[in-house]
């Protein structure tokens, strides 16, 4: 049983997070006023690594049996990409890296760009049709996030697939690892070595 505000809204917000494929910052906010909190203190939202174990809660009880296939088929839409931008240095990062992908998640991929505007001519020059955004980040410039849409013919729809065009300096902290070791991304080779060691259990 949850036994402060906190733990309360970990699980409310893993559950959004799972069942309508929504971010862990929105899943947090959502679920503090679904529970009442009009206002909440930042010492009262649980951390993504509180909130991911809840996902993990959640899958094992009520998606264990169709969970790794979606998990599966976002990896290998990953792949694709990754081998498609290799020279922007992709890192898979998200729900999707760290095993938690459902078919509603969506791919994040971290681009390291010498010229962040080169990711973007490559895909106008291939003729992909992308969506332009960004996220704010506190105390640094707003990363721009194009967004691309890809089909997975394993689930039978669209996936999509964030490019987060990050600084080249920034790689040298990409993988720094969470609170328990754990990394928050990999390169295309981790990548590699994930879904073949999955494959071979």
């Amino acid at each position: 049983m949850p036994s402060t505000l906190t733990d309360e809204i970990a699980i409310a917000a893993a559950r959004l997070v799972v069942e309508e494929g929504m971010e862990y910052q929105q899943a947090k906010q959502r679920a503090a006023r679904d529970l009442g909190r009009r206002s909440t203190r930042p010492a009262e939202l649980p951390g993504n690594e509180q909130v991911e174990d809840e996902v993990r809660s959640h899958i094992e009880l009520f998606c264990a049996d169709t969970q790794p296939a979606e998990l599966q088929a976002l990896r290998e839409v990953a792949l694709q990409w990754m081998q498609r931008l290799a020279e922007f240095r992709p890192h898979l990062s998200g729900a999707a890296w760290r095993g938690t992908a459902t078919r509603l998640s969506a791919v994040h991929l971290d681009l390291y760009c010498d010229d962040p505007k080169a990711a973007e001519i490559m895909l106008v020059n291939a003729g992909v049709d992308y969506d332009v955004g960004s996220i704010e980040r506190h105390g640094a410039e707003p990363v721009n996030v194009l967004t691309v849409g890809q089909r997975s013919a394993a689930l039978g729809e669209v996936v999509s697939v964030h490019l987060f065009l990050r600084d080249l300096d920034e790689q040298r902290g990409a993988l720094k690892p969470d609170a328990r070791g754990r990394s928050w991304r990999g390169d295309l080779p981790a990548l590699q070595r994930l879904m073949a060691a999955e494959t071979a259990i």
